[in-house]
């Protein structure tokens, strides 16, 4: 039912079943409760998982919340979704009360997606945009509007949020990257991938996006931020180059460069400014 916690009890995973994580009703090393929950995606023909962190006071309350869609990088294990409570640590120090979640981004086989779509049973865009979503929106309270979420990722999950964020405007208010690229890549992050056609190169290139939906971006205006350290030297450049795309097709945005490289210090020392400035884009908690 709508406002529930999750569908059933069969829906959590119980605590120990992945590092981290905690039972409902259990207590958790902050304010917060913290569980994963477990759903069917008809994109990827799967039983996927994700990481939720619900806000101090939810509940006791009838308050609907803003929601955080947070994309690990890749390639990743299938429980790399569990390991991001440092994220929800960062949330809760905004003060702005909002609902965490983070969902699977990869599985055995499938270890880096990139968060696109690739067919029958493998389409990782639309389950982030749309089982996902859809999931979240039937069994918590959250503002169930595009003003009440944010998609936002780190490396190969920020190029997810960046991409899957432009493809789907009507979903997100706020996007950022952080550290992320805006071209799939393998592994490595240095080769691109080539999609099998130009079409779908350029659709999975925010490079090419800017070009071709810089109306309906600037039309929608997204909170559009990146963010990459200056020591970056596989991600830097492309950031530094989608700024100036950017600029030149009047679309508005936030890009800074910091100090350091491609990892977690950078990333927990600027995690709760970051988050805090997508949220003030977003709609607050909000009572009926």
């Amino acid at each position: 039912m709508h406002g529930s916690r999750v569908a059933s009890a069969a829906a959590l995973l119980v605590a120990g079943l992945l590092g981290g994580a905690v039972a409902v009703g259990a207590t958790p090393t902050r304010v917060q409760e913290r569980f994963n929950i477990a759903f069917h995606s008809e994109a990827l023909k799967a039983t996927m998982h994700a990481r939720v962190v619900l806000p101090d006071g939810y509940a006791g309350s009838k308050r609907r919340y803003p929601v955080v869609y947070f994309l690990h990088g890749l390639p990743a294990s299938s429980i790399s979704y569990a390991q991001l409570d440092w994220v929800a640590d960062a949330l809760a120090d905004t003060g702005k009360p909002a609902i965490l979640v983070a969902p699977q981004g990869a599985r055995p086989g499938d270890t880096d997606p990139e968060y696109l779509d690739w067919g029958r049973g493998r389409n990782w865009e639309t389950y982030v945009a749309s089982d996902l979503v859809h999931y979240v929106d039937a069994h918590f309270r959250t503002v169930a509007t595009r003003t009440g979420r944010a998609i936002i990722g780190l490396s190969a999950g920020g190029y997810g949020a960046a991409a899957i964020g432009v493809h789907h405007l009507d979903k997100y208010a706020a996007i950022e990257s952080w550290s992320g690229y805006f071209v799939p890549t393998d592994p490595s992050g240095l080769e691109r991938l080539d999609r099998g056609s130009q079409s779908a190169n350029d659709r999975a290139s925010l490079h090419s996006l800017v070009g071709t939906d810089a109306a309906a971006i600037r039309a929608r205006r997204p909170f559009f931020a990146f963010y990459v350290g200056r020591g970056d030297t596989r991600f830097r450049s492309e950031n530094v180059q989608l700024d100036h795309e950017l600029t030149a097709a009047h679309i508005s945005h936030v890009f800074e460069l910091y100090a350091g490289g491609h990892n977690d210090t950078l990333w927990q020392k600027h995690a709760v400014g970051w988050l805090g400035l997508a949220l003030k884009h977003l709609a607050p908690a909000t009572t009926p």
